[in-house]
């Protein structure tokens, strides 16, 4: 059907029509409601985080243990000791659009947090990478160092000879020093600490042994409880971020050094932790 005014009838005649009949002000609504939906697709400012996987310091990673110690002797767990991580959208190399930031803002799983907080701004993602591996590799070396440093402390025999080398993938940064120190010292001892059980942790080392603060422990929590663990161990420095969010049914244990870690990590084995410390406000 034919129309005198526009001439040949078609659906680009009426959308040209339509338009060409309005001002700018009339389509307003529109074109800001497009620019926020573009603007929602940009890279977002910010670096979201949720809990990350789980892994057990004692046993092994595409066949290769998490901890091997040789010159020594060691000995097998009946549990399981899990260093825990978190996810990261929005940092170098791992982009985070504005949609997504928006859907983290309301989910009590996710944190959002500006990206100079995370990162240095400009930093490339081999960088990112390089530094985070580089964290990774120093609290190894703390850990070593702070383990064997106990076991000599304690007579534990091998502590002398021992040589440790750790292996993990695609985890990086400086909060696993914790969860090392102790497995190197499970693996020294004939005692079987873990009780059979799983048991979280996480914290930094220094080679003196003093646990330090970490980043994302709420969110570790949440997955320590979601792979069924029941005791938690957590840096001192690190209570006020923990009081007030502890999963109900997991067990927030507070510890400030190794000594402090392993009497605790003894207790829980022995089903004798209800004296041990929780984080208070």
């Amino acid at each position: 059907m034919t129309d005198s005014r526009y001439g040949q009838s078609g659906p680009w005649q009426r959308f040209t029509h339509y338009f060409s009949g309005r001002s700018v002000r009339y389509f307003a609504g529109l074109i800001c409601a497009v620019l926020c939906f573009l603007i929602l697709l940009l890279p977002s400012p910010y670096v979201i985080e949720t809990p990350g996987p789980t892994q057990d310091v004692l046993a092994s990673v595409d066949g290769k243990p998490v901890i091997a110690i040789s010159d020594a002797t060691t000995h097998k767990s009946k549990g399981k000791l899990l260093l825990l991580t978190v996810n990261a959208q929005g940092v170098p190399g791992s982009p985070a659009n504005g949609v997504q930031t928006l859907i983290a803002w309301f989910d009590p799983q996710q944190q959002v947090m500006p990206s100079e907080a995370v990162f240095p701004v400009g930093q490339s993602a081999g960088d990112y990478k390089k530094t985070s591996a580089k964290e990774m590799t120093g609290s190894q070396d703390s850990a070593t160092t702070a383990s064997l440093a106990f076991a000599r402390k304690h007579k534990i025999a091998g502590a002398d000879s021992a040589k440790v080398k750790m292996h993990v993938e695609d985890i990086g940064g400086p909060s696993a020093g914790l969860m090392y120190a102790l497995g190197v010292i499970d693996k020294l001892t004939t005692q079987d600490e873990t009780g059979g059980k799983t048991i979280a942790g996480t914290g930094t080392i220094d080679d003196n042994g003093k646990i330090g603060k970490i980043g994302g422990i709420q969110l570790k929590m949440l997955g320590a409880k979601r792979d069924g663990v029941t005791y938690f161990l957590a840096p001192a420095d690190n209570c006020s971020e923990v009081v007030g969010h502890v999963p109900s049914g997991l067990r927030d244990v507070k510890v400030s050094t190794l000594d402090e870690a392993y009497r605790a990590l003894v207790a829980i084995g022995q089903n004798k932790a209800e004296d041990l410390p929780h984080c208070t406000a």
